[in-house]
């Protein structure tokens, strides 16, 4: 390998196998990281709306305590602090974890803005038609918050995609740890380093691609409701 070459085209094809096995890791983390983020969003959304103090005032301190923090410091606070109290989880659980609190907060005030969003005379309308508070939210409310929502929840998906190298601070061998060392063993860094940011932004726009197509597919079917 000539190291006076800028860039050895036969070098990364070389680590292109490596670096997709990294790849997976990260797909998984940012995959199982916003499965775990929009659930536990609408679940934190609900709780901040609800009519008893007891319970809203603590969830609101909460989803605004995990905003104004650093999702390196939740990271490295999960990671240190779950083993003292007997949970032990591997590293990668562990980032997973901290991706899904950390984007379930803005999911929550995501939620908050589609349900809020929702017209008066619709809780109305149920009311008149005796719906029960649940079937209410889950049938006609949130039907209509959703679809409005999708570009900002596929917004974090980037976003969290972006935000998965911070996992190496916990030993998560991702993609950009695994350019780092193979730029470390080769003495290499243009090819791995222009690799990892070439399959960044490859996925990226897939990712936004798949949330317009999702979009276009809600707006559709609302439309033809």
């Amino acid at each position: 390998m000539n190291n006076d070459v800028i860039f050895d085209w036969d070098y990364a094809l070389g680590i292109l196998p490596t670096l997709g096995s990294a790849l997976v890791v990260t797909i998984q983390a940012t995959v199982l990281g916003m499965l775990l983020a929009v659930v536990l969003g609408l679940v934190l959304a609900m709780g901040r709306r609800a009519p008893w103090p007891v319970l809203s005032y603590p969830v609101a301190f909460f989803i605004e305590f995990v905003r104004s923090t650093p999702l390196l410091v939740q990271i490295y606070f999960l990671f240190y602090v779950l083993p003292g109290t007997g949970l032990q989880l591997s590293p990668l659980t562990t980032g997973i974890l901290a991706l899904g609190i950390h984007y379930a907060a803005y999911c929550a005030e995501v939620y908050r803005a589609g349900i809020e969003a929702v017209p008066r005379g619709q809780y109305e309308a149920a009311r008149a038609l005796n719906l029960s508070s649940w079937r209410t939210f889950w049938g006609v409310v949130l039907p209509q918050a959703i679809p409005p929502v999708v570009p900002a929840l596929g917004n974090y998906l980037v976003a969290m995609f972006k935000d998965t190298p911070l996992l190496s601070a916990i030993t998560v061998v991702e993609l950009l740890q695994q350019s780092k060392i193979l730029s470390s063993t080769s003495f290499r860094y243009t090819e791995p380093i222009t690799l990892v940011g070439l399959m960044f932004l490859v996925l990226s726009l897939i990712a936004a691609y798949g949330v317009r197509r999702v979009e276009s597919r809600l707006q559709s079917v609302g439309a033809k409701a």
